[in-house]
């Protein structure tokens, strides 16, 4: 399997360079998971999430040139397939949706 050093920012892995395996595209996966062990007994494990961001672009394109992981503070880690005819999950009542749009119905 082939590997990239990546650059992490933010959260506990803020500065430091890990080896991330690459996938069958050439590219880390999107999201980057730490567990840490609660402390308690009996209690939930902390999950910390990291976004794949852009390290740089180029000048004349505008093309990503190499990537990095970005601190993700809610921590909801994403991920799956998204096939294009499944539908987002709708939004709790009365909430308007991350998108921007007005809420339907």
């Amino acid at each position: 399997m082939r590997s990239e050093k990546t650059p992490f920012e933010g959260g506990p892995l803020d500065g430091r360079v890990l080896s991330v395996l690459l996938g069958h595209t050439g590219l880390p996966p999107k999201t980057y998971t730490v567990p840490v062990p609660a402390a308690e007994e009996g209690a939930a494990p902390t999950v910390h999430v990291y976004r794949r961001v852009p390290a740089g672009t180029t000048r004349r394109l505008g093309l990503p040139r190499g990537w990095k992981y970005a601190y993700d503070p809610e921590g909801r880690p994403g991920g799956g397939l998204r096939w294009p005819w499944s539908r987002r999950p709708s939004p709790p009542s009365g909430q308007a949706p991350e998108d921007g749009t007005p809420p339907q119905g």
